[in-house]
């Protein structure tokens, strides 16, 4: 089956064609034709499938017909990270460039003026992630009583975030006659109930059991010890008829770290992580794309935000947490129909990260040997054991501190209680008198100052009480007469009258 059959414009079907697709995949086959139809879509497919397409083309042609108005964006699509939000913004500049619409992008690392005066003009796409988008409905200058059609793309990876919550506020804003679409590589329960919250009668598709690897993509995994990774990693590189590879960390310091490691080696490599401004790393993106560093190590942020084709490898130097990020990262290859492959870098430690995934994906993921001239450094303490140890110091350490500062308050207690019967004691001879230690040194300066406050209060209470109190006793102040010396001289006047 061609796109001609989906009942796409004219317009649309030469836009396609000079993107060089012939036949749509199977989740386009069955999500075009509903969403032309104005019906709700739930749909499940794996990542890599051409989801994106799947509703930014049918939205194309709905939304040919009409005029946006300023501040009231007419279609809205919520995405997870930046990167995936920008990739939606090239699908849709990339197949509607036969038609007028109006796109504007809200994701954080822009100015809000620039993307005020998009606003200010009219959308008809609005694509944004949740956080950016609320800020500009707080700002006042977004109004979603006009959209006609929602996207919730990558929902699962909204849930993972924590944006469930922003897109159930979002959703309570716009009006309750439109279209709602939304995508998943997976449906975990949370997912399912957000669906039956916000859609009407929607069409389930599902191409692919959820979870599930694309099988044009050859998966292994290596067991190693943790501080062989590194060298096992360039072995891989070098082996590997690599064209262009990401690598995938589970925190950002490491990726910062992994990164340095590589270029130090020789490799031409960057780094995708959270911690970049939006500029540095659209640029890096595009140095990617372009060839010109064959090589991006990245965290998370990258799993679902890149659609880059020619990606010939995956590389999990750290095995996910989350079992269904495995998914996800591997589908940065083996995309638009081609072969790709991923290793899998596995510590001891790691196993029931590695249970995990072969259990989501239902599959044992075959292991491979070290490649070989690497020398794997045996008994070396993985960086999660090291942690451990480094934890359970630091509370040994807190441990010890207590109990020091418990002693020391008990002693100073118990030098208080011992001064008085040390003063009822008789004088020790000074021929037998023992060297004054620091507990006797501070015996005596708490008497010099017990006896300083007792001569303080005798000279007090030797004061003679027959002496005038000064004040507001016997001699008040001269100022608190001057009222009552005016009144007696009015009174002497007005006798003498």
């Amino acid at each position: 089956m061609s796109f001609e059959f989906l009942g796409l414009s004219d317009e649309l079907l030469r836009a396609v064609g000079d993107s060089g697709y012939t036949e749509p995949t199977p989740i386009q086959r069955q999500a075009i034709p509903t969403v032309l139809q104005g019906r709700d879509v739930l749909g499940v497919a794996q990542t890599g499938t051409g989801k994106t397409a799947s509703f930014t083309l049918p939205m194309i042609d709905i939304l040919a017909q009409g005029r946006a108005r300023a501040r009231m964006p007419r279609s809205l699509i919520l995405e997870p990270t930046r990167e995936l939000a920008v990739q939606v913004a090239e699908n849709f500049e990339k197949y509607g460039k036969y038609h007028k619409l109006n796109m504007a992008l809200l994701i954080g690392g822009m100015s809000f003026g620039e993307q005020d005066k998009v606003l200010a003009k009219g959308a008809d796409v609005l694509i944004a992630t949740p956080g950016r988008l609320l800020d500009q409905i707080e700002r006042g200058k977004v109004m979603l009583s006009g959209c006609e059609i929602l996207v919730i793309d990558e929902a699962d990876r909204m849930l993972d975030m924590g944006f469930i919550p922003d897109i159930e506020k979002i959703c309570n804003l716009l009006p309750p006659r439109r279209q709602t679409l939304l995508f998943s590589a997976t449906m975990p329960p949370a997912i399912k109930r957000l669906a039956d919250q916000f859609l009407k009668d929607p069409k389930q598709i599902e191409v692919a059991r959820p979870a599930t690897t694309n099988v044009s993509i050859a998966q292994s995994l290596i067991q190693l010890p943790e501080r062989s990774k590194r060298e096992v990693l360039r072995a891989l590189l070098r082996s590997e008829d690599v064209n262009n590879a990401i690598i995938f960390c589970n925190r950002k310091r490491d990726v910062r770290t992994l990164h340095e490691s590589l270029t130090r080696h020789g490799f031409k490599a960057g780094q995708l992580h959270g911690d970049m401004e939006q500029p540095e790393r659209l640029a890096v993106l595009e140095k990617f794309r372009s060839g010109e560093i064959p090589i991006l190590v990245a965290s998370d942020v990258a799993a679902r935000g890149l659609d880059i084709p020619g990606v010939s490898h995956v590389f999990n130097f750290d095995v996910p947490i989350h079992a269904d990020d495995y998914v996800h990262r591997i589908g940065r290859t083996g995309r638009a129909g081609r072969s790709g492959i991923a290793i899998t870098l596995a510590t001891e430690e790691e196993a029931e990260y590695v249970a995990a995934v072969e259990k989501l994906i239902q599959q044992e993921i075959p292991r491979r040997p070290v490649p070989e001239g690497v020398t794997i450094k045996e008994g070396a303490a993985s960086s999660r054991k090291r942690s451990e140890r480094g934890a359970k110091k630091e509370a040994a350490d807190k441990s010890a501190s207590r109990s020091r500062r418990k002693t020391t308050a008990a002693d100073k207690a118990s030098d208080k209680a011992e001064a008085p019967r040390q003063e009822a004691k008789p004088a020790a001879a000074p021929d037998k008198a023992e060297p004054r230690s620091e507990r006797s040194a501070e015996r005596s300066r708490s008497r010099g100052r017990d006896e300083r406050r007792e001569d303080r209060r005798n000279r007090h209470s030797d004061r003679d009480r027959d002496e005038p109190v000064l004040g507001f006793g016997d001699n008040p102040p001269a100022f608190f007469l001057v009222a009552a010396r005016d009144a007696d001289t009015a009174a002497d006047a007005g006798k003498d009258a």
